[in-house]
């Protein structure tokens, strides 16, 4: 069934002249390097609105979600339904197992491989995700950071288990209480990679970021922000997780911790399945591990939109609470063939009129 009426379709045909083909990109346009990003804070509406934005323009969505990298873990992140995927092409989920190493540097090579496959068959490269510095790193560059190293990371682990998370927060402190500042002390994997990082380097990660600076321009961009008053937020987010656990959370967490993935897992710490982690280890009753779910969730949207915020060009677009997804998706479309009308229409440098 089509997203989008005649009408509406026709309608922005008609308000918009396009210097630019809606669907398939020229040359000179490719080397402009045009890419949409849609971001948003959990549960605001993004996948339901990035589908129908997708399918207008013929392109694919390139997830940007550091949850989403892991199979089989599908209810707990949100992950597209079959039917999405199946009227548009997801990319970027699904990427590897719940126990193997991915970082920001991982996947920032493979969306740049996605994004050039689509820029060679002349489609817009449209990111949508929730994970803050993956957009932050396609857009802008990522720091010159040492890759990771498994000796080091051993090294890590072993003073987790000997002196606890608080230990391992208390050494970030010492050592870059910048970056430690930003960081929430049980946000494990970014505290590690941060202590990474000093022991290779000898440097801290918040001066390498700091010298970086991140204005690398690899991309004509659009960021297009959505938001919604806070307290329609918390009651999505706090509906999406009783559907969530009505539909298989807990037996999703279960099969997982019986293929072998231990909770104390990066990926298993992430939202939903800690919490049903403990409830399934006795540590809690189940109303107890639903409140937990929800009040980290609300906590994890809210650091989600200070990051947000913080970024700059984020063109921003507040949702009303009777909205429909339509409706706002007819409104991305407009700030998109603005953007790309524009491009268009910017002066081609020399060397390219006699290239083309």
């Amino acid at each position: 069934m089509a997203f989008f009426t005649l009408s509406s379709v026709a309608l922005f045909q008609k308000s918009h002249h396009r210097s630019w083909n809606m669907t398939k990109l020229s040359e000179i346009i490719c080397g402009r390097r045009p890419l949409v990003v849609l971001l948003g804070p959990t549960a605001v509406g993004k996948s339901r609105v990035a589908t129908q934005v997708a399918k207008y323009f013929e392109t694919d969505v390139l997830a940007a979600d550091s949850r989403q990298v892991y199979r089989g873990m599908d209810i707990g992140t949100d992950k597209p339904t079959a039917e999405e995927r199946q009227t548009v092409p997801h990319r970027l989920i699904d990427l590897v197992d719940p126990n193997e190493m991915f970082n920001v540097g991982w996947y920032r090579r493979v969306a740049m491989v996605e994004i050039e496959r689509l820029y060679g068959t002349g489609r817009l490269p449209f990111v949508v995700g929730g994970t803050g510095l993956y957009i932050r790193t396609l857009v802008k560059g990522l720091c010159p950071a040492p890759q990771a190293d498994p000796h080091v990371r051993a090294g890590l682990k072993k003073l987790r288990d000997d002196r606890g998370r608080d230990g391992l927060y208390a050494e970030l402190r010492r050592i870059d209480p910048e970056t430690a500042a930003r960081l929430h002390p049980n946000d494990e994997p970014k505290v590690m990679r941060a202590l990474e990082v000093y022991r290779l380097s000898g440097r801290p990660l918040s001066a390498m970021q700091t010298e970086h600076g991140f204005h690398e321009t690899p991309f004509s961009s659009l960021l297009i922000g959505l938001e919604r008053r806070k307290e329609t937020l918390y009651r999505r987010i706090e509906e999406r997780i009783d559907w969530q656990l009505t539909h298989g959370m807990v037996e999703e967490t279960r099969l997982l911790l019986g293929q072998g993935y231990e909770r104390e897992l990066g990926a298993m710490k992430g939202l939903g399945y800690r919490q049903v982690g403990a409830y399934l280890a006795n540590e809690c009753d189940y109303a107890e591990m639903v409140r937990r779910f929800k009040r980290d969730t609300r906590r994890f949207a809210k650091r989600q939109m200070t990051w947000f915020r913080s970024e700059a060009g984020v063109t921003w677009l507040s949702i009303e609470d009777n909205e429909r997804y339509e409706r706002t998706a007819e409104r991305v479309i407009a700030r998109i063939e603005e953007f790309m009308g524009a491009l268009g229409q910017q002066k081609q440098p020399a060397a390219l009129q006699q290239a083309f």
